[in-house]
């Protein structure tokens, strides 16, 4: 997984300064350093969310990848298993 810059507080921040209106888009960005792609994948991915909330999705995220993991190693111990059993008999 690719490591963000930036802090979820950070991101929601400037997501929620964007949604003010006060200044552009490109000026928010320019500002921050970070490309309107940039932004608008965050805004895609985190809209509405505040920071607790991102927290939460980008521990689950992380969650959800150990158990993958974890079945993946399993299911290549069953293949094991079942090519000995084969062998076996």
């Amino acid at each position: 997984m690719k490591k963000s810059r930036f802090t979820e507080e950070q991101i929601v921040t400037i997501l929620a300064e964007a949604d003010r209106g006060e200044r552009t888009i490109g000026d928010v960005c320019r500002g921050h350093g970070v490309s309107e792609a940039t932004f608008y994948n965050w805004r895609k991915r985190f809209r509405g969310m505040g920071v607790e909330e991102v927290r939460e999705y980008r521990d689950l995220k992380q969650e959800n990848a150990r158990l993958k993991k974890l079945l993946a190693d399993r299911e290549l111990e069953i293949d094991a298993m079942k090519e000995v059993m084969r062998k076996k008999l």
